[in-house]
């Protein structure tokens, strides 16, 4: 397959040349790059020029592939990397990309997927395209679905990073989808997805708020906190108002803290624990993200028995409440509880959810259904 220029929507993609080698070595000392990808680490200025010159011709010559250096048409800067990784005979192609740090920002790899993708469709005559990135990459993500391609859900990654998790994203684009030049679509600029993808492609954060005279921090679990946390799930009002394992032990306890950062990853929820002003595990709380509304989510929460009675939940309830509604768009939190748990309700309440009523059989416990109390915040409400 013979080496092409491609220039749209004001960006250049060409064959890679022995004189970038330099710029692409610069570029992979990124962080990002070397966290999200599999190039070499660490990453050698042997490795770069072995990639312009070898591997990327190679991939050319055996039509295997179809990698591109993405770079300004007018002063010729390189700007990152965009091509075919590879080129299967059932007429499929993967796509895969990374940005330069000095070029992100400015839509470059959006535009240049989408030139790759026109090219592949209507040149090369594939019928699919692929992409493919591990859970947590959100701005991996957002490139591809702003590119026009359809998340359609987890797999097994066939080339994880070396300390990534080995479940990825997949997405697929087709001919006749890909975005026309100069357009946004749902995951443009400014849009829920967007934003989204900025909160949870950085690292979880810590909230605060207070409670009488002292300062609660609503961070992730720590490795001090699992054995509070076992205590506090083994607490018979846990057991009976929750659905937490019975009996609890550490590996629940660890479980549960491995399972709160995929699902912060995933962009699902958002799990924290509440640390006292002495910095001792309090409680915890859960915002999780509906499936299918984007503007709802649930929240859940349990305090540790030796915090109970102190004030502490209300605040922190309304402290993540506040948080999803600023910094996720949520347009309504809901709370559920079995009828009957006036603890909660009484958290609930005190943090200005407005009692709605009862959902009969509304929540699976333990081998039954069981009725329970709806309560609900809306973003108007802090307004």
């Amino acid at each position: 397959m013979e080496p092409v220029e491609i220039i749209e929507d004001g960006v250049l993609l060409r064959p890679w040349r022995e004189a970038d080698a330099d710029a692409v070595h610069r570029a992979c000392q990124d962080p990002d790059i070397q966290r999200w990808t599999t190039v070499p680490r660490p990453y050698l200025p042997e490795h770069a020029h072995g990639f312009v010159t070898e591997l990327s011709g190679r991939a050319w010559a055996e039509g295997t592939g179809a990698p591109f250096a993405v770079c300004d048409p007018a002063s010729g800067e390189l700007l990152g990397s965009c091509g075919l990784i590879s080129i299967d005979g059932d007429g499929t192609g993967e796509v895969g990309y990374w940005t330069a740090p000095w070029a992100r920002g400015r839509g470059v790899t959006v535009r240049a997927t989408r030139a790759l993708a026109r090219w592949s469709f209507e040149t090369l005559g594939l019928r699919r395209l692929l992409w493919q990135a591990e859970v947590g990459n959100h701005a991996s993500r957002l490139v591809a679905l702003r590119a026009g391609f359809r998340i359609d859900g987890r797999l097994r990654l066939a080339r994880p990073a070396p300390d990534g998790g080995p479940d990825g994203w997949v997405g697929s684009l087709l001919p006749g989808e890909v975005p026309e030049p100069g357009s946004t679509g749902p995951a443009g600029p400014g849009t829920l997805v967007a934003r989204r993808a900025a909160v949870f492609g950085r690292p979880q954060p810590t909230l605060f708020a207070t409670a009488g005279a002292g300062e609660l921090r609503l961070r992730p679990m720590e490795e001090q906190d699992l054995d509070t946390v076992v205590g506090t799930c083994r607490d018979p009002e846990t057991i009976r108002w929750t659905t937490v394992p019975d009996p609890y032990d550490h590996a629940d306890a660890r479980w549960y803290q491995n399972h709160c950062r995929e699902l912060w990853a995933r962009g699902d929820a958002a799990c924290f624990a509440i640390a006292d002003p002495d910095d001792r595990y309090a409680g915890s709380i859960d915002l999780r993200l509906s499936p299918s509304d984007p503007l709802l989510a649930d929240v859940g929460f349990m305090t540790a028995p030796t915090a109970r009675g102190r004030g502490l939940m209300p605040a922190a309830l309304l402290a993540l409440s506040a948080w999803g509604f600023t910094a996720l768009g949520l347009a309504r939190i809901e709370w559920k509880a079995h009828v009957g748990n006036v603890a909660s309700r009484r958290v609930a309440e005190k943090a200005g959810f407005t009692f709605e009523g009862i959902a009969r059989g509304g929540v699976p416990h333990r081998g039954e259904r069981v009725d329970v109390w709806v309560a609900a915040l809306l973003a108007e409400d802090l307004a």
